[in-house]
């Protein structure tokens, strides 16, 4: 009944982390959600305000997305980067996941997945019916491949196509890539496709964000869209913006598209638009500021010589590494976290590292972040006593895990 190729799937494990949490806390538990990734703060007023004035707008709008749409992020794309991006380079999604999805798809190669990776990028690779390479990555190295662990992996058959997924800042563990020069002298020497999630690129704690489009556009296809910087998960708008000369795949998504989801939501499309011709300086300054705060209170108040963790650099991720040996598996580890303390992470495991390795994802997002953003307008810094006041899950959870690690 069932296709081998997907009968060993499971949901995706941030999804389920937040609908088990759900059912805990119906049950009376209380709950510290450090599992799931979602932006705490609300999309901004004039978006919204757009996304009414459309609510009317029912027809279907060109497979590739709305050409206003599409001129206003290829405009502002190109500001951000130094690159001329044309609309003609922009396809709209119903969230960049599924743009990826359509990736895999279409491929004809093998994809090389540096661990820690995103959850959902594996099974994708897996339903493409690509052959995957797991590059693990070292702390020492922000969590990034080298250029020679890439090589290496080319040179074991340079005739073969292969694609290279990087996300920075990085889901899950908050940092930056530094060594972009060299991936990028590998992508150049080898024809090396680079897909660049760049989704939490906005929420950078670094001025300057750098990608790796700075120094080989043409063999990127940069992956982003409103759901971190805009806190508008829940909307579905992504889009892939695809160089000239990768034209061919940009078509070949386009034809994928039209046999499956036809086009994005007009409305949501119309409000986009405002996303990307409005200034949102402030809204971003502001989100990046609090972040940042928060994410390094989580981090100060849990590293210790039981817990190695990098401070965070980016989006709203840490992820330490618990230094026991009580436990088989990462995954049996959080479920004893769960019970014991309330607190929801994700195993490292689900990222693609080896089970037996203690690493968590934590995210620092469960507080109010409507609250916490208008009572801090006119702060400067956002100190530890308004995170107290305003992030009170984050101190206690923090707190709970603390003392979890010192009891083991």
């Amino acid at each position: 009944m069932l296709k081998n190729l997907v009968k060993n799937l499971k949901p995706s494990s941030t999804l389920a982390i937040n609908e088990k949490s759900l059912e805990l806390e119906k049950k009376g538990k209380k709950i510290f959600k450090f599992g799931f990734g979602q932006s705490p703060f609300k999309v901004p007023e004039d978006i919204v305000q757009e996304l009414k004035n459309n609510a009317h707008k029912n027809k279907y709008l060109p497979i590739q997305g709305l050409s206003e749409l599409r001129e206003a992020v290829a405009k502002y794309t190109s500001n951000k980067k130094n690159y001329n991006y044309k609309s003609e380079n922009v396809i709209i999604g119903p969230g960049s996941k599924e743009l990826m999805f359509l990736l895999h798809v279409i491929f004809d190669g093998e994809i090389i997945l540096p661990a820690p990776s995103w959850v959902s990028y594996m099974p994708q690779a897996i339903l493409g019916r690509n052959k995957t390479h797991i590059l693990q990555t070292k702390r020492e190295n922000n969590w990034f491949p080298t250029a020679i662990e890439i090589e290496e992996i080319i040179l074991k058959d340079k005739n073969k196509n292969y694609l290279i997924l990087l996300n920075s800042p990085n889901n899950p563990s908050g940092q930056i890539c530094e060594n972009l020069k060299e991936i990028s002298d590998i992508a150049n020497k080898y024809n090396l496709i680079i897909l660049s999630d760049e989704i939490y690129s906005e929420l950078s704690f670094k001025n300057n964000y750098e990608s790796i489009s700075n120094f080989c556009p043409e063999k990127t296809i940069i992956s982003t869209g409103l759901s971190k910087w805009c806190g508008a998960g829940g909307w579905r708008l992504g889009y892939f913006l695809v160089p000239n000369d990768l034209k061919e795949i940009r078509s070949m998504i386009n034809v994928l598209a039209s046999e499956t989801f036809s086009s994005v939501s007009a409305p949501i499309q119309y409000a986009a638009i405002k996303a990307y011709e409005n200034d949102h300086t402030k809204y971003i300054d502001k989100s990046r500021d609090i972040l940042k705060a928060v994410g390094e209170y989580v981090y100060e108040n849990l590293k210790s010589n039981k817990i190695l963790i990098n401070k965070p650099q980016g989006g709203f991720y840490l992820m330490p590494e618990f230094l026991n040996k009580k436990f088989k598996s990462s995954s049996e580890m959080c479920n004893d976290i769960l019970i014991k303390t309330g607190v929801a992470l994700l195993p490292g495991s689900d990222f693609g590292f080896d089970k037996t390795r203690m690493l968590v994802r934590l995210s620092f997002t469960d507080f109010d972040g409507k609250k916490f953003m208008q009572e801090t307008q006119n702060e400067q810094m956002i100190k530890n006593n308004l995170i107290l006041k305003f992030a009170p899950k984050i101190v206690e959870g923090v707190d709970k895990l603390k003392k979890w690690s010192e009891s083991i």
